[in-house]
Order: structure tokens, then sequence, then C-alpha cells
């Protein structure tokens, strides 16, 4: 299945690492900060969006910006282009 963001939204996938304390305590989820960093999955079909990212790009995204989605147990973001913050080249 394929998600295709409509206007200035972009699908992000978040790159989740395990956490591990320095004593080896395994971190839960529910006590992580969610991640900030991801990769474009898929761009909208605003023409100023698609000028400034492409399928690939890593970005930084606003904290609390987006939707988050599960398809085929993989989790995506949604997020609108003003929650974009930079391109990590």
């Amino acid at each position: 299945m394929k998600l295709k963001p409509l206007e200035d939204r972009v699908v992000i996938e978040s790159k989740e690492l395990e956490e591990k304390s320095v004593g080896g305590i395994i971190i839960p989820d529910t006590a992580k900060e969610k991640p900030q960093i991801g990769e474009v999955i898929a761009v909208g079909t605003d023409e100023d969006l698609k000028k400034m990212v492409k399928v690939g790009d890593r970005v930084l995204y606003g904290k609390y910006g987006g939707t988050e989605v599960e398809i085929e147990n993989k989790k995506y973001l949604i997020i609108s282009k003003s929650d974009l913050l930079a391109i990590i080249k």
C-alpha cells in the first residue's frame, strides 16, 4: 500500500532506535521522546513543497507536529510543510 499525501503534506518514516541507559536498562517507548529526524517517503502536490524536499531526504521536524499512522506494521508521520524545520545533508 502506498501513501500519497495531499496539498502541502509530507509522509515521513521516523528512525526509532532502541535506547539503553548507562546501566544497560532498556528504556520503554513510553518514556522516550519522539524522534525528530526522519526520511521523506512521499511528498504532496504543492509545487513549493516539491521544490523544497524530495523522497529520500532526511529532515528535522517539529516535536509535536503531524499525525502518526501505522500501515503494514510500519509507523509513518504525516506532517504539514510548516512543521518541517530543516533538511539534513
